[in-house]
């Protein structure tokens, strides 16, 4: 199972990522939009992506991610099952995630790593 420790050690790549509670979670921003949360209580994160990419994740088996059963999933938010998700699922999802809402210029010092 990956854990909320898994998740900082990804995000903590990516350029100017903030960590903040949401609720009962912790939400990780940039320039205050929310790409990513994690709820461990429950073993799920939730991601902010594409509709384009919320279908291309949800084509992976076992259902690691599926989209979140609301108006919020029918905006491209989607849940990953922490219980099962990979590392490299979770970091491509996180990744994705962070190019969905970063700035350009954010997106390009990322993707130039």
């Amino acid at each position: 199972m990956t854990s909320l420790n898994d998740i900082k050690a990804i995000v903590s790549e990516f350029p100017e990522v903030e960590e903040a509670p949401h609720f009962d979670k912790v939400s990780f921003r940039i320039k205050s939009k929310i790409f990513a949360t994690v709820k461990e209580s429950e073993k799920r994160a939730t991601v902010k992506f594409s509709q384009e990419d919320q279908t291309l994740f949800c084509l992976i088996p076992d259902e690691v991610f599926y989209p979140v059963p609301n108006k919020w999933g029918q905006q491209g938010w989607t849940h990953v099952n922490l219980e099962i998700v990979s590392i490299q699922q979770l970091s491509g999802a996180l990744e994705t995630a962070y190019c969905q809402v970063a700035p350009t210029h954010l997106k390009q010092l990322l993707l130039n790593k």
